[in-house]
């Protein structure tokens, strides 16, 4: 097994644990035992439990950024934000566990780095998008864009959450519809 293969696994079985007992509580043993690695690997690969917990979040937040900048698509910049929307809910359908770390977890201080590049590239997908929305006079030009982008984020992040656990049987292209909706009449 390659390298990028044992850390895409120690990667896996941590978000794991961490989402379903917290990173308080989850130990190296119990993630390289998940993971069918030895504990010595884990270290190998990333130093110390919070080098692994650090790196996790650096790659998962870089893959989220991806997921939402390539669903900004669409012929106005409403639209965009529209499918942004959409496109963390599939993303976060996809990489639960992650949704679960990031409200749980990401308001420790240790994780600041993660907090900002969280801020600078998933969240600024959001903004850019907002920005275009009042450039084009889709929006209210006095949006707050910033902390629009963060409240639309963490909405869509706390409902994906809430469907994934309480409703897992309602579609989500009903859920999306239900906070285009929402946002459409707060934005405008």
């Amino acid at each position: 097994m390659s390298r990028a293969d044992t850390r895409m696994k120690v990667f896996g079985a941590a978000m794991e644990l961490i989402a379903e007992q917290g990173y308080s509580a989850t130990t190296v043993e119990a993630i390289a035992e998940r993971a069918g690695v030895a504990k010595g690997t884990v270290f190998y690969n990333f130093g110390s439990k919070e080098a692994l917990f650090g790196a996790l979040l650096e790659f998962s937040i870089g893959r989220l950024a991806e997921a939402l900048a390539e669903a900004a698509v669409g012929e106005t910049a409403v639209e965009k934000l529209d499918a942004v929307v959409l496109g963390q809910l599939r993303f976060f359908e996809q990489y639960g566990p992650f949704a679960r770390v990031l409200l749980a977890e990401m308001g420790r201080t240790a994780w600041l780095d993660a907090v900002t590049q969280l801020r600078a590239r998933a969240l600024g997908v959001y903004a850019g998008v907002m920005r275009e929305a009042v450039a084009a006079g889709e929006v209210r030009a006095d949006l707050d864009v910033e902390t629009a982008a963060t409240a639309v984020f963490g909405m869509v992040l706390t409902v994906s959450i809430e469907r994934r656990v309480l409703h897992p049987e309602r579609p989500i292209e009903d859920t999306h519809a239900t906070l285009a909706d929402l946002l459409h009449g707060r934005l405008r």
